[in-house]
């Protein structure tokens, strides 16, 4: 058994003592109908925890994290703009098993997914079978018709994808949400593992958990896998708006992690349909952008015209064949929540598979069926905009007031097709340590799949939890924290103790452009708030478009 660094007196209750997490499924004791915890090993090394002890630690963990500059930003509050985003120090535990399907699941999804996107960007066969409706696809804002008859290296489209997970009642994990765009948070992911070493070594000591500390070698492999044809030695920088971007720590830490170059768009210039960098050695060839710019300010040659934060004619390059954009423009509209719905038929039109992970049950307003079954039954459903993200939009039923639910109909009345609704799910709670003692709060998973001529997804992904009491928003922007996330290796499916795995922290890798490039850099609660803070830095106005970054 591992050393604590402190042992609960024996005269005070244990920490889990007063832990009720019914009716909801439980990540550490399960559904309640065992006669001893899911992961019997794990919660008897909780239960040796004294609760001031583990709090002190958790005040300390949190400002480690400040001090290391892991934050994100908030627009929407004056007072702070720079936040740390909530760490919990009670990790979520997944079995071998339970990996083992999430992992299955995601890369079937991330299959259909660009096999879909190359489908409607080409032939458009399953718009011509009527598989999916044709105005839900060119009709939606994120369709991007300068996308049509590009072709992609080896068919990827959506080199990095975050697929949003929930545990139900049941027990079972089904899809949530699909983030194909520039998805964020990885970077917490491995931070949090890496503050848990430092900072709680007694906690993880004998439990065989994978490692995530590879993820910037592994993403910059599997993008480098996709860089043009005939590319000896392909050249790869991370584009990003700019400092005033929500997620630019996390620009930051991917850039170093891959040991490759942080731009922003005036750093690259095309010369001849060619992308190239600005070094003191002269200009270098790019050859693969993973780009966390939207598509809005991607190129103002093809897109916004007034962007100053893309590259004018990087869409030339990318119809040339002469550079890889990750993830490729219009991306979004296969993540978008009415395209979500028929994801169960557009996995079964590709793949000819059953999904792995199901969709929580949808009804899309824009269909007459689903349109009346949702006002009918609007004080039970979550109804959510399908063009918003970040937990912005969303109406619970069952929690919302009549003001509310009469505001809400009437949006629905006006535009059935800008909203979905879904049964509200009880999500799976996780032991949370809150100012009052250990209580369940609600978690949801997001896994990390990079793709190139594999698809390999991040053992674990992002945890969020929903820090407000009796709160089910898990978005940072909506009040909610993060949790590090095991995976147990095989042979430790119910928690056993086993040999403790030694994991090195990430070192970044040499990046082989000149490191001597423009190293700043930056993605949006705004895009165009960044924009702006090019104009004028004292224009601080964030529009919706921030939002998606959030680690949403």
């Amino acid at each position: 058994m591992a050393q604590l660094s402190a042992f609960r007196d024996p005269a005070q209750p244990a920490l889990l003592s007063n832990y009720k997490p019914a009716p909801s499924y439980c990540e550490l004791m399960g559904d309640g109908s065992e006669e001893r915890p899911r992961l019997l090993d794990f919660w008897k090394r909780l239960e040796q925890l004294p609760f001031e002890d583990l709090s002190v630690r958790a005040a300390d963990a949190l400002r480690d994290l400040y001090e290391r500059g892991v934050t994100f930003t908030v627009y929407s509050d004056r007072d702070a703009i720079d936040r740390t985003l909530p760490f919990d120090v009670i990790p979520r535990v997944l079995t071998s098993a339970e990996w083992e399907k999430i992992e299955r699941g995601v890369k079937q999804r991330v299959a259909a997914l660009n096999l879909f996107l190359g489908d409607i960007y080409g032939a458009q066969k399953i718009l011509k079978d009527g598989i999916v409706p044709r105005d839900l696809v060119e009709g939606n804002s994120n369709f991007r018709p300068e996308m049509k008859g590009v072709a992609m290296p080896r068919d990827t489209y959506v080199h990095i994808a975050g697929i949003d997970l929930v545990r139900g009642a049941d027990g079972e994990f089904y899809v949530l949400e699909d983030n194909a765009r520039t998805p964020s948070g990885v970077s917490y992911v491995v931070e949090n593992r890496h503050l848990m070493q430092r900072a709680f070594p007694d906690l993880l000591e004998g439990f065989n958990v994978r490692n995530v500390s590879d993820y910037g070698q592994k993403l910059r492999e599997k993008l480098l896998e996709t860089a043009p044809a005939n590319c000896d030695n392909p050249q790869l920088v991370l584009l990003s708006p700019g400092v005033f971007n929500s997620a630019y720590y996390e620009h930051i830490f991917l850039a170093r992690e891959m040991g490759v170059p942080l731009v922003e768009g005036s750093d690259l210039v095309v010369d001849d349909k060619r992308l190239f960098a600005k070094t003191i050695m002269g200009l270098q060839s790019v050859d693969v952008v993973y780009r966390r710019v939207d598509d809005d300010f991607l190129d103002p040659k093809a897109f916004n015209p007034d962007s100053m934060l893309g590259v004018p004619g990087i869409m030339d390059c990318l119809r040339a064949g002469t550079v890889t954009i990750a993830n490729a423009p219009g991306t979004g509209v296969a993540d978008d929540k009415a395209v979500y719905a028929y994801m169960p038929k557009i996995i079964d039109y590709y793949l000819s598979e059953v999904p792995i992970l199901n969709n929580v049950k949808t009804y899309t307003c824009r269909d007459p069926d689903g349109l009346a079954y949702t006002l009918k039954h609007i004080d039970e459903l979550v109804v959510k905009p399908v063009g918003e993200s970040g937990g912005y939009g969303i109406v619970i039923g069952p929690k919302a007031t009549k003001e509310e639910l009469a505001t809400c109909r009437k949006a629905i009345k006006a535009k059935p097709e800008n909203f979905i609704a879904q049964p509200m799910v009880q999500l799976s709670v996780c032991p949370t340590l809150t100012e009052e003692g250990v209580a369940p709060c609600h978690v949801d998973l997001r896994p990390f799949a990079v793709t190139g001529e594999e698809t390999w997804v991040l053992p674990g992904g992002l945890t969020r939890v929903a820090l407000r009491k009796g709160s089910i928003i898990v978005n940072s922007s909506q009040g909610g924290g993060t949790k590090d996330t095991w995976v147990l290796y095989e042979g430790a499916s119910n928690g056993n103790l086993s040999q403790s795995q030694s994991q090195s922290q990430s070192q970044s890798g040499a990046g082989s452009m000149s490191q001597a490039q423009s190293q700043s850099g930056c993605e949006s609660q705004s895009q165009s708030q960044s924009q702006s803070q090019s104009q004028s830095q004292s224009n601080r106005t964030a529009t919706k478009t921030d939002k998606r970054d959030q680690t949403e």
